[in-house]
């Protein structure tokens, strides 16, 4: 670990964070690309991929209600169109050191970090096609005097995606690379292969279940990944080291600090604290801080505070809590997902046993994640409404304890919009300008600045993108 705080403070390791703070001003100015070690680039695009999830998880919070603005009417609460420029810009700027890393690692026979580069990549361009629809893939990476690249089809980028895991899995299975992983650059998986193979099955499946609008769904492809993904909480795919404070420890203390941040939104908790679902979950105190008046109180979307804000009316996230205490981990993948992933392709398949077996087990992963104790972990499996038999298992089920564990992850808004946000009291937040949820995001300033004549017209933020439809 020592070894990898030095490596990232080093100007060797992290002179692309400065040269290519936009894929295009890389463009621009090609003299800014050097030749950093491979293990280096691992380094900085194992940890940048992880930030980009909190950065997607961060804007899913409030689309999904498990966070809500301490302002009333704010844009991203109620469905104003926001500039995106930032993350668009990070995704690319790390899709572009991928890049980098792969053309270095092909030329060197470097098989294992060409396939975690293929691994990453997908990863950042699902994540960007699931917010933004069709966006610069084919044309934008290759550097050169092309400024203005195409925006590809998304549905044609999702199964780059899926082409990506595959070409990495074969990749990490070869032998005889010329370079091995170093497990103190890899923030993800420390160097361990199998685990990335593991990982990438594990995408593949996610990435399936996307799909489940779509004719060419297929419940039995989703479960045949899943034999080849994560067996244990063990196998998670999660960033634990972080140059200062990890991402959601910043979120809750600058809260502490009157930076407003982190509040609640009233659905999460309401899902929590009994008032939805009639059943305490023993992950709120894990998650909230208490109010002044000994009880968790959640903030509606789009209404802003009810007080100052500095006086604990509402609950935040916590600077002790399992996602955001001092050097939190940030998942990218879990077992616990996987879990759930299965739950649902099962029940799609109509295999009910399996389906209910699979969405406990999720349920208990999750929880023993995040510290719950035995007791009442086995409290909570045990209540009625949690406890339904095999023959009472539905979706919406499956879907809810899903949200929970999902929690601050911008799949979760993946699900939501698969879901049509049916989860039982979602509301529109108050003054939505929207008559319906969120499906999109708009495109970024940045883009229509440097390559407006590209980018495509969009009819609302209300528009489905396309595993959003039939």
């Amino acid at each position: 670990m020592k070894r990898f705080h030095q490596l990232l403070y080093t100007g060797l390791l992290f002179i692309g964070l400065t040269g290519c703070s936009k894929y295009l001003d890389k463009l621009d100015n090609p003299n800014l690309v050097t030749d950093p070690p491979l293990n280096g680039l691992l380094a900085q695009n194992t940890y940048n991929t992880g930030y980009n999830v909190y950065r997607m998880g961060y804007t899913a919070s409030y689309f999904m209600q498990y966070q809500a603005s301490s302002a009333k009417g704010s844009d991203t609460d109620i469905y104003n169109e926001v500039d995106y420029s930032t993350s668009w810009t990070a995704i690319y700027s790390t899709m572009m050191n991928l890049q980098q890393m792969l053309n270095k690692a092909v030329q060197d026979n470097a098989y294992h970090h060409v396939g975690v580069g293929k691994i990453m990549m997908a990863y950042n361009l699902n994540m960007l096609i699931n917010a933004f629809g069709d966006v610069p893939y084919s044309e934008a990476l290759k550097g050169g005097e092309l400024l203005i690249p195409k925006f590809d089809d998304q549905a044609a980028l999702h199964a780059t995606s899926m082409n990506l895991l595959d070409e990495g899995i074969t990749e990490l299975q070869k032998t005889g690379a010329s370079l091995n992983l170093d497990a103190a650059s890899d923030v993800i998986h420390g160097g361990n292969v199998e685990a990335w193979i593991k990982t990438a099955h594990a995408l593949k499946a996610r990435f399936m279940n996307q799909l489940t609008r779509k004719a060419s769904y297929n419940a039995g492809n989703v479960l045949t990944e899943l034999n080849s993904a994560y067996a244990s909480n063990t196998d998670d795919a999660m960033m634990t080291v972080f140059r200062g404070r990890s991402p959601w420890n910043q979120v809750a203390y600058n809260n502490t600090v009157l930076l407003l941040d982190g509040w609640l939104s009233e659905q999460f908790v309401d899902a929590l604290d009994g008032t939805t679902f009639g059943v305490e979950d023993p992950r709120l105190p894990l998650i909230a801080t208490l109010t002044q008046f000994g009880d968790y109180r959640g903030t509606p979307n789009g209404a802003g505070r009810i007080g100052t804000g500095t006086d604990d009316e509402e609950s935040y996230l916590s600077v002790n809590g399992y996602y955001s205490r001092g050097n939190a981990p940030l998942a990218l993948v879990t077992y616990a997902e996987m879990k759930f992933i299965e739950a649902e392709a099962a029940f799609r398949a109509d295999d009910k046993p399996r389906a209910y077996a699979a969405y406990l087990a999720g349920i208990a992963a999750h929880m023993n994640k995040m510290g719950v104790s035995a007791a009442d972990r086995d409290a909570y499996l045990s209540e009625s409404s949690v406890s339904v038999g095999e023959a009472n298992i539905t979706l919406e089920l499956i879907a809810k304890e899903k949200y929970v564990a999902m929690f601050l992850h911008p799949e979760s808004w993946v699900d939501g919009r698969r879901f049509d946000y049916n989860y039982k009291d979602f509301e529109l937040p108050e003054g939505a300008v929207l008559n319906t949820f969120i499906r999109r995001l708009a495109y970024p300033n940045v883009e229509f600045s440097r390559n407006g004549a590209n980018v495509p017209d969009i009819s609302g933020l209300d528009e489905r993108l396309a595993f959003d439809k039939p």
